[in-house]
C-alpha cells in the first residue's frame, strides 16, 4: 500500500502527530512525505499557463514531485493546524495550485479510485471549516472516498497536549485505519452528478478552452467513458 502524507505547516505540531499516527497503523507501507511550505513555497500568480499546459505553470517542477506520489498513492493524507478558523495558507496556496486537476478542468482518472483523510487540529474551534477547505477540493478532484478527522486539542504544542486526550486520538487512529482499510471505494451519486455537468459544459465548448475539451476527448469521456470505469 502506498500512501502520500502532505503537512500543512513545517513544524511538527500536534496535526503533524496524528496524521503520523495514522500512517502507523498501516504496517508495511510505503510512506511518502511532503510539508508545506517546505516542499512548494509558492502561491498561484494566476497566470492561467497551466490552462493550456501544466507545463507552462512556473512551478511545474516542484508541483509535480508532489502531484506523481499523489496520483501513485492508494491513500492520501492531508493535515492542517487551523489557522483562524480555515486551514493554513501553505495548504490553500497547494489547492490554488493544482485546480487544474479539478473535474471542471482536466481531472486525473486516478483520482476517482483512491481513499483520503483530512485531519485537523485547534487549540479551541474550527477544525470543521479547516477540514473543509480541503475536502471541497478532494471532491473535486474525483476522490469518492474522504475521511475527516478534527479535534480541538487546547494546547498550543504536542507537547502540552494532556495524556488522556493522547490516549483517546490514538484510539481514534486505530479505528479510523480499520475503517479506511475496509472501505471499498465506491464513486457516489454526487461525484458523477457534478462530474456529467462538467462533461456537458466540454460538450458545449464552455471550458477553458479547446485544450481542455481536446482532453476530455481524449480521455474518452465526452463519450460513454468514464474515469470510474476499467
Amino acid at each position: 500500500m502506498k500512501i502520500t502524507l502532505i503537512h500543512g505547516q513545517n513544524h511538527k505540531g500536534s496535526t503533524y502527530h496524528i496524521g503520523r499516527l495514522l500512517t502507523d497503523q498501516f504496517k508495511n507501507s510505503e510512506i511518502r512525505e511532503f510539508f508545506l511550505p517546505k516542499d512548494l513555497e509558492h502561491f498561484c500568480p494566476g497566470c492561467y499557463q497551466c490552462i493550456e499546459d501544466d507545463k507552462k505553470c512556473p512551478f511545474y517542477e516542484e508541483k509535480k514531485h508532489i502531484m506523481d506520489a499523489i496520483e501513485t498513492a492508494d491513500i492520501l493524507i492531508l493535515t492542517t493546524p487551523t489557522y483562524c478558523m480555515r486551514a493554513s495558507a501553505p495548504m490553500k496556496a497547494f489547492i490554488d495550485l493544482t485546480f487544474t486537476y479539478w473535474m471542471s478542468h482536466r481531472p486525473r482518472k486516478c483520482m476517482f479510485s483512491k481513499k483520503a483523510v483530512v485531519i485537523s487540529t485547534a487549540a479551541g474551534t474550527g477544525t470543521k471549516s479547516a477540514i473543509k477547505d480541503i475536502t471541497n477540493a478532494l471532491f473535486y478532484w474525483g476522490i469518492p472516498y474522504i475521511k475527516e478527522y478534527g479535534i480541538s486539542v487546547q494546547a498550543m504544542c504536542w507537547e502540552q497536549v494532556s495524556d488522556k486526550k493522547k490516549v483517546k486520538i490514538r484510539k481514534d487512529m486505530i479505528k479510523l485505519a480499520e475503517t479506511i482499510e475496509k472501505a471499498k471505494v465506491r464513486v457516489g451519486f454526487k461525484t458523477r452528478f457534478m462530474f456529467n455537468i462538467m462533461r456537458m459544459m466540454q460538450l458545449k465548448g464552455m471550458g477553458s478552452g479547446e485544450t481542455e475539451k481536446d482532453y476530455w476527448k481524449k480521455m474518452g469521456w465526452l463519450g460513454k467513458g468514464r474515469p470510474w470505469r476499467n
